[in-house]
């Protein structure tokens, strides 16, 4: 049976999902991490809304998932905070083996556009990121240009539009940030399935480690 447990955190505000992986219980090397954040319709107070879509639910599919899956659930009419985030993701860190090196950020819609929030806010604690159908102000984006993003959208989304996330890319692009950009030609909302579908997803992700940038060093 796969290690996947419920968790409550005091320090972090939020409750959660833990995702160890397969060999985790059996040796002492630590792991990649990665972090996840669901769209508005599975706010609340229930754990298992969050297991509906993304990484969760993809843990607990896959035969063999190579992370430390961590998925808190934000509360019923709230947004993600990101200093709560930060508190989470240090409060993990501290108590199980992750490589610090290579944690991971990706979220779907009010997630998606938390992701970007974040990594922004937070420059040199990702190694990468892959928002989907988010979006955030393009005129700070530069402060993650040497954080590597793949950025995913649906042509056709009639709740986000596909404009929130082009303006990113086209914003890092322009400041030399590396950046991957994939647009379902027929998708609406729902961009996730197939994104979080795709093997080449965490195998992109797992090439790269965290570069500790300044804001400053890491801005226009």
């Amino acid at each position: 049976m796969k290690p996947f447990q419920k968790s409550f955190t005091q320090t972090a505000g939020y409750q959660y999902l833990l995702f160890l992986p397969e060999g985790y219980l059996d040796g002492k090397e630590k792991w990649p991490m990665i972090l996840f954040l669901h769209g508005a319709g599975e706010r609340g107070n229930d754990l298992q809304k969050v297991k509906r879509h993304g990484i969760p639910k993809i843990a607990e599919e896959q035969e063999r998932f190579p992370f430390i899956a961590v998925s808190p659930q934000c509360p019923a009419d709230q947004y993600w905070l990101t200093n709560m985030l930060l508190s989470l993701l240090d409060e993990v860190a501290d108590n199980q083996r992750v490589d610090t090196d290579s944690i991971y950020l990706t979220g779907i819609s009010m997630g998606g556009y938390a992701t970007w929030e974040t990594a922004i806010g937070y420059p040199d604690r990702f190694a990468a990121i892959a928002p989907v159908c988010g979006g955030d102000n393009p005129d700070e984006v530069c402060r993650i240009k040497h954080v590597p993003a793949w950025v995913f959208h649906g042509a056709k989304d009639p709740v986000i539009p596909v404009s929130e996330s082009e303006e990113m890319v086209n914003a890092l692009k322009r400041c030399g940030g590396n950046v991957r950009f994939t647009v379902y030609p027929e998708a609406g909302h729902d961009s996730w399935t197939e994104t979080y579908n795709n093997p080449q997803l965490y195998e992109w992700l797992l090439k790269y480690k965290r570069l500790a940038v300044s804001p400053i060093s890491g801005g226009i």
